[in-house]
């Protein structure tokens, strides 16, 4: 009996004389399986920039850190580095001149999603970055927790704007979409290739561009370069924008060709 019992005690205190235990065991192994991303950072606040990398190393862990203080270089490391999968932003850091820095940035990176990161609340701004290619704005003021869950809906591949901003976003869009019924044309799509056709369906669906170069067996790169190609067939400035003109669009019928 005593024989019996103290196996039991050893079976159950295995995890303990390991120094491990199952719960441990598979929150090691969900920390592998995390995602590792390539983040810029583009503030001349350097608290700031201590802030949000800490947002990232807690919320995103194994996340390669990149950060800058103003416009000229954050251009200069878009060119050195093209598999980063997020800008963030500062709207007045020097070389910006306003909006016309994010312009800037997204001419010489179209497929690299741009945040605006910035004290600036006023939602004529917001919407203004949104249409000049942000894939979403985060107010300085935003809690830790609130910033987090915002860069995961980036990453994610969806669009995020402050809370306030959200329901004249979508009457804006319900608007067009009362006007427009099928904002891009049979000709513009039949004017991309099957495999561009593949990734702006999956662009729809809200996937990453690391998410699509899984689910289609590609490099990243590669979908890169088709985002780029998407943008400039269909006439728009920004993944957005590309997004919203799909949204009703039926895939199936053009890839039957």
């Amino acid at each position: 009996m005593l024989n019996e019992l103290d196996a039991t005690l050893s079976s159950e205190n295995r995890y303990h004389d390991s120094g491990t235990s199952p719960e441990t065991d598979n929150k090691q192994a969900d920390a592998v399986m995390e995602p590792a991303y390539k983040i810029l950072i583009a503030d001349d606040h350097p608290l700031f920039r201590e802030a949000i990398s800490s947002v990232i190393a807690s919320g995103f862990q194994n996340s390669t850190i990149i950060e800058t203080d103003d416009l000229d270089s954050a251009v200069e490391i878009t060119r050195e580095n093209d598999d980063l999968d997020l800008i963030l932003l500062d709207l007045n850091m020097p070389g910006m001149h306003g909006l016309n820095g994010l312009i800037t940035l997204r001419n010489e990176a179209p497929s690299i999603p741009v945040v605006i990161v910035s004290a600036e609340e006023d939602k004529q701004v917001v919407l203004q970055a949104i249409t000049y290619g942000a894939i979403g704005f985060i107010t300085k003021s935003s809690p830790r927790a609130q910033m987090t869950e915002a860069i995961q809906q980036i990453l994610n591949g969806n669009v995020y704007l402050p809370s306030d901003i959200i329901r004249t976003s979508n009457e804006g869009r319900q608007r067009r979409s009362r006007n427009d019924d099928n904002p891009i044309s049979p000709e513009l799509l039949n004017s991309l290739t099957r495999r561009q056709l593949l990734v702006l369906e999956r662009m729809s669906k809200g996937e990453s561009n690391k998410q699509i170069a899984y689910n289609l067996n590609i490099a990243e790169t590669t979908v890169k370069a088709h985002v780029s190609a998407i943008l400039r067939k269909l006439g728009v400035h920004n993944r957005v924008q590309a997004i919203l003109s799909a949204s009703d669009v039926d895939f199936s019928q053009y890839l039957k060709r």
